[in-house]
């Protein structure tokens, strides 16, 4: 007899798996992500049960992480010098889009002040929502309008690529050498214990930064080479869609309506600001446009990882900037909140 738990899992991944083969046959950009997430989504919407359980979302980080470090080289690392530049601009774009999105979202859509805040925060999800348990802020209209952001940046984001020159074609097999068996066990043993020890102390994306981390110190020092099977990587990609799509689960349809305009305000001003920034980093750093918005878009840190590796984009330099983006914002929110609690305070 199948638990209500496992019966919830079981229906999100045939979700997902329906989602990953359509997005592949209609053509959609990084469709074993893409495709679950829309198709799950869907389903939450109306009305299904579902879930990812924890074991298997941070199997799925783990090896998305792994995926990751196996595309590092001496030549990334040596790259790295020229980030802070990167860095700085990322940072000036997060604040932007706080800015900006929080006065869209007062003085448009009628939130209140904290509201509006974490509603805007350009990232760290279960973080915000964390806080608006916490405050006095509205968490389901939060919580729609977070959701809708990742969302509709794990679906636009492919396309942005490919319009500003990208190449979005699926690379299954393409590298001549796999890890072999015996190191993939081993580095993910060891990436499940440094990832707990990550989460020990409450680093952002920790299995996944595990598994990165790992992974590249592996391969950067030749204790292994190649890559994990494509049957492996595209399991976790399609776990990591079905995840994002099982945020709308016992989402009413007209909850979802009154948050929708919302969502896709935030969501278009993050996106419009991330390109303008991506196009000075470009400029700043001497790197391809496309490379840049991957890791500059204010989408779920373990998503776009995982679309840097269907993409074939630097997977360290897309990491990088996505776990200081979660840190400034662990930050940078709460001082924005304080900032508020205090001018309120002083207009009464």
């Amino acid at each position: 007899m199948l638990t209500n738990n496992t019966k919830a899992t079981v229906i999100a991944l045939c979700f997902g798996v329906i989602g990953a083969v359509g997005g592949y046959l209609l053509g959609l950009p990084a469709p074993f992500l893409t495709g679950p997430a829309l198709a799950v989504s869907l389903a939450g919407v109306y009305g299904f049960g579902l879930l990812v359980p924890v074991w298997l979302r941070d199997t799925c980080f783990i090896l998305i992480g792994i995926g990751m470090g196996s595309g590092v080289t001496l030549q990334v690392v040596e790259s790295a010098s020229k980030w802070p530049l990167g860095i700085i601009t990322l940072l000036v774009s997060l604040l932007s889009i706080l800015i900006v999105s929080t006065w869209t979202l007062k003085h448009l859509f009628g939130f209140d002040r904290v509201s509006a805040v974490l509603a805007s925060s350009p990232g760290h999800f279960s973080y915000i929502l964390g806080l608006s348990a916490d405050t006095k802020a509205d968490v389901q209209r939060v919580s729609i309008v977070q959701s809708l952001r990742v969302l509709f940046l794990t679906m636009l984001v492919p396309l942005m690529f490919v319009v500003i020159g990208g190449d979005t074609a699926v690379a299954l097999g393409r590298l001549p050498l796999l890890m072999p068996w015996t190191h993939i066990l081993v580095v993910v043993l060891l990436s499940v214990l440094i990832g707990w020890g990550f989460k020990r102390f409450r680093i952002p994306a920790a299995f996944l930064l595990g598994g990165m981390l790992v992974s590249t110190f592996a391969h950067v020092n030749n204790h292994t080479t190649g890559d994990l099977p494509a049957w492996l990587s595209v399991s976790a990609f399609l776990v990591m869609g079905t995840l994002i799509g099982t945020r709308f689960s016992g989402i009413t349809t007209s909850a979802l309506r009154q948050s929708l305009a919302a969502g896709l305000v935030v969501t278009t001003i993050a996106a419009v600001i991330s390109v303008l920034a991506s196009f000075i980093a470009a400029q700043i750093l001497g790197l391809p446009i496309n490379h840049i918005l991957i890791a500059f878009a204010p989408g779920g840190v373990e998503t776009m990882a995982a679309m840097a590796v269907l993409l074939e984009v630097d997977p360290s330099f897309v990491a990088v900037h996505h776990v200081i983006r979660l840190l400034f914002l662990t930050i940078l929110v709460p001082i924005i909140l304080s900032l508020q609690k205090a001018s309120a305070a002083a207009d009464n």
